[in-house]
């Protein structure tokens, strides 16, 4: 899985970066099919900086979430939340598609 982070209108250290990676490479626990995470940081306003997320899934479209506050570490936090659910739920999803329902368990001898 690859991890690229980019920023615009400005520059993060390397610390701060690796940083964002170690938060973001959590999600490759929950969904094993996780292609590639994007991340972009917006530092045009200094005091707010916008978290940009972007999963890119096999076989799935994208999961996106974005996410703005005065600290930069307190917005990478909520926007892998907001991803976190939405591939919870999609996963959900597919595992109770894959489960016989309940009145096929039933008719069976």
């Amino acid at each position: 899985m690859q991890i690229k982070i980019s920023t615009r209108h400005g520059s993060l250290s390397e610390q701060t970066q690796d940083l964002i990676r170690s938060k973001v490479d959590k999600l490759n626990r929950i969904f094993e099919r996780l292609v590639a995470i994007h991340v972009t940081v917006d530092l045009e306003k200094a005091d707010t900086p916008i978290v940009d997320l972007l999963v890119s899934v096999a076989n799935k479209r994208d999961f996106s979430a974005s996410y703005s506050s005065g600290d930069l570490f307190g917005s990478v936090d909520k926007v892998v939340h907001k991803v976190e659910q939405q591939i919870r739920k999609h996963k959900t999803k597919i595992q109770d598609r894959t489960k016989p329902s309940t009145a096929e368990v039933a008719a069976e001898p």
